[in-house]
């Protein structure tokens, strides 16, 4: 029976024991109280607790965390009564704040964040109020962060996530962006035209320049035809003339060379000078069976028919002695 009772006081011890072993995971805080007061937070880690005096108060989230909060109604500068509902990001940065600042966090931050939303929007009108979410959210995340901060809690941001402006506004509001689409619709469709109708003009310009420069090209063209047409023309023509010089310049040295032969030999043979004149026609007549077009008779040869008459009575007095 002892033995009995003393296994039973070292379990009860055991348990006391363990129980007041605490271990405290990532991204949690645990606030401890000692008789009913506040005596420690504890962050990460292995920790020890006196038994009955000690206990955990609260284990307390790090995490970032999301509160998404019903519509509130607001009211615009314009009067305009329209529902909006918020998300808040915040973080709990101090746990002993947390649990001992305010009574009922969460409901603290949203009763906060609609009073200081209905605040901002009834500074503004309906349509800044639809065009400004980035101005609305930073003003009431600034105000948030200043007022939370002595609760232990870190405002991230506040984003708007709806904003329902009432029925009849918002039919208002169709029809306006159904005109507008329309109008912006004509615009793109007017502008489309004045493209389509300068696309058009452009390329008719960019064909008449082609056709105008084709055809300086055509006139440039025939213009270097003629004028080489021309050039070989005067090139032809100077070439025949420069042949007929050639042809009258050689007529001239067959002659000069002829008369040069024939007075070798005339000297040779001391002749007499109807002999020289009678050889020179000889060289003449020569001269003439060639293709030379033009004969440039020398002055020395004055009378053809002289020479032909001298030529004559030298022949019949050389016959008239054998005769005899």
């Amino acid at each position: 029976m002892g033995w009995l009772i003393l296994i039973v006081l070292l379990l009860i011890v055991l348990i006391l024991l363990l129980s007041c072993v605490k271990i405290v995971p990532q991204a949690t805080a645990m606030v401890v109280e000692r008789l009913g007061g506040y005596r420690a937070t504890w962050s990460v880690g292995l920790h020890f607790k006196l038994p009955i005096v000690d206990r955990v108060a609260r284990r307390v989230n790090l995490k970032e965390q999301v509160i998404d909060f019903k519509p509130q109604p607001v009211i615009t500068k314009d009067n305009v009564t329209m529902q909006i509902d918020t998300v808040v990001f915040y973080q709990v940065t101090d746990a002993k704040q947390y649990i001992y600042g305010v009574e009922r966090p969460l409901a603290a931050i949203e009763n906060l964040s609609a009073t200081t939303l209905r605040n901002i929007i009834g500074e503004m009108e309906l349509d800044a109020t639809l065009t400004s979410r980035d101005v609305i959210n930073t003003k009431i995340t600034s105000i948030l962060d200043q007022a939370t901060d002595r609760w232990g809690i870190k405002v991230n941001r506040v984003e708007l996530k709806n904003i329902l402006p009432p029925r009849e506004i918002q039919d208002a509001m169709e029809k306006q962006m159904k005109a507008e689409r329309e109008r912006r619709e004509k615009i793109l469709q007017a502008e489309g035209d004045k493209k389509s109708q300068v696309l058009v003009a452009e390329g008719e310009k960019e064909s008449q320049i082609l056709r105008a420069e084709a055809k300086k090209e055509a006139q440039i063209l025939e213009a270097e035809a003629q004028k080489q047409a021309m050039i070989l023309r005067a090139d032809a023509v100077r070439e025949q003339k420069i042949l007929e010089a050639t042809g009258e310049a050689k007529a001239i040295e067959m002659v000069q060379a002829a008369l040069a032969d024939s007075l070798v030999k005339l000297n040779s043979a001391n002749p007499t000078e109807k002999v020289i004149q009678l050889k020179s026609l000889e060289a003449f007549a020569k001269a003439a069976d060639g293709k030379a077009t033009k004969i440039i008779i020398p002055s020395e040869i004055q009378s053809v028919a002289g020479l032909a008459a001298g030529l004559k009575s030298v022949i019949e007095n050389d016959s008239a002695p054998q005769q005899k």
